[in-house]
């Protein structure tokens, strides 16, 4: 059985190596539509960041071959077509918690509408096209792509992921140029969406400057209120740096003394109404006396 299992894929070798080249032609065809029918692959937002990293480094290598040897006229050098590399990525990397569908999109659709795509971003820039960074010209492509196409994606979300990818793969000061170009091209393109939330913005900037000035009449209310008015902040704090202050506590000790001193001041009056008895007793008794005279 070993025996027969071997000769059986030797014969598949031998077939698929002596195999018309009309058919191989006809294969590659075939591959040149992208599988989006597949409903395994992620969709979260991690896994579209992802598919953009992939698609990065797919239109670089398209940029560095095939499209550089169709802007200088070696066509019979281009053998690094954009669904060739989408497949030997998809063979050699784990993308299973990638955004396939997305990753197949950039990389069909970029190359094919390279031209109009250069043209917009070349109308932002002080150089040609040719002359940027392969990177810089990867990242701008990708975000042009998503400000053109990808409505449903805020153009901030695009700006902000041009320049992730670019402090992933790009040079230290590119992103200077980066968001300056996808900036110019957000408000021609999405300009309805750069105008309300420039509004939005003014909004919460008024609001942020009427807070202060509602927190400054609150203070001018409060110093203007009169000073004699218990507070709790009157009260003289002890601490164990302040031990001279002392706050009048109710012992035993004050009780009695108070005590005292009302007793003290109670002695005379008491006093005074006994002379007042007595003297009133003796007026009595001499009115007795002469009345039996």
């Amino acid at each position: 059985m070993t025996d027969q299992l071997k000769r059986a894929i030797h014969e598949a070798k031998t077939a698929k190596t002596t195999s018309n080249p009309t058919d191989k032609a006809g294969a590659s065809s075939e591959e040149q539509n992208f599988d989006m029918s597949e409903s395994t692959y992620k969709t979260t937002h991690t896994a579209v960041r992802k598919a953009r990293r992939f698609a990065m480094q797919g239109l670089y290598e398209w940029l560095v071959t095939d499209r550089r040897f169709e802007t200088t006229d070696k066509l019979g050098w281009k053998d690094n077509a954009p669904h060739d590399i989408a497949a030997r990525t998809r063979a050699t990397n784990a993308m299973h918690t990638v955004h396939i569908g997305y990753y197949h999109e950039m990389m069909r659709d970029i190359p094919e509408q390279i031209e109009a795509l250069d043209a917009l971003i070349e109308q932002h820039l002080d150089r040609k096209v040719e002359q940027l960074d392969t990177v810089e010209h990867a990242i701008l492509l990708i975000g042009a792509y998503e400000l053109q196409n990808r409505l449903e994606i805020p153009y901030k979300v695009v700006l902000d992921e041009a320049m992730k990818l670019n402090n992933h793969f790009g040079a230290t000061d590119a992103h200077k140029l980066i968001n300056a170009v996808l900036d110019r091209l957000a408000i021609e393109l999405r300009a309805l969406e750069v105008d309300a939330d420039t509004k939005a913005n003014k909004r919460t900037s008024q609001k942020a400057a009427a807070q202060p000035q509602a927190v400054s009449q609150t203070n001018t209310e409060s110093a203007t209120s009169p000073a004699d008015k218990p507070t709790a902040s009157n009260k003289p704090r002890i601490s164990a740096n302040k031990t001279n202050v002392k706050r009048d506590r109710p012992n035993k000790s004050s009780t009695a003394t108070k005590q005292a001193i009302k007793n003290a001041a109670a002695a005379p009056a008491t006093a005074d109404s006994v002379d007042d008895s007595n003297a009133k007793n003796t007026d009595t008794d001499n009115t007795v006396t002469n009345d039996k005279d």
